[in-house]
């Protein structure tokens, strides 16, 4: 398999990995939920579990692959908030725990330039 349409599927596994997590492991997602957010943070977790599993499907089939893609940039960027509380929340925790929360935060840009690399040569195909 060439590897630009090995590159999207391995995006779709990431985000269908997460989704599933969300829903396996709840809890350490709903602690990450900014406060400012209405509602339960368990409905946002599971929310935002759904939406990573549907991108996965939209990214793995070529017909949606384009505007999967998109919305999984747009996605990345949307739950970088989730990223910096987490940041903040776990600024006093072991230091493997606070490096790990500090890395998530300059993920996003790559996972946001991979999505956007998966949009531009999933266009025009089906």
């Amino acid at each position: 398999m060439p590897r630009s349409e090995r590159s999207p599927l391995l995006l779709a596994g990431l985000l269908a990995t997460v989704g599933v997590a969300h829903f396996a492991a709840p809890r350490q997602f709903d602690a990450t939920i900014p406060k400012v957010l209405p509602g339960s943070p368990r409905a946002w977790t599971y929310g935002s579990g759904a939406v990573e599993l549907a991108l996965a499907a939209g990214l793995a089939s070529p017909r949606t692959r384009a505007a999967a893609a998109r919305a999984a940039a747009v996605f990345f960027v949307g739950v970088f908030p989730a990223n910096v509380k987490m940041a903040v929340d776990w600024r006093h925790r072991t230091a493997p725990q606070r490096n790990a929360a500090l890395a998530r935060l300059p993920l996003q840009v790559p996972l946001v330039l991979w999505a956007r690399s998966v949009a531009r040569n999933g266009e025009g195909r089906s």
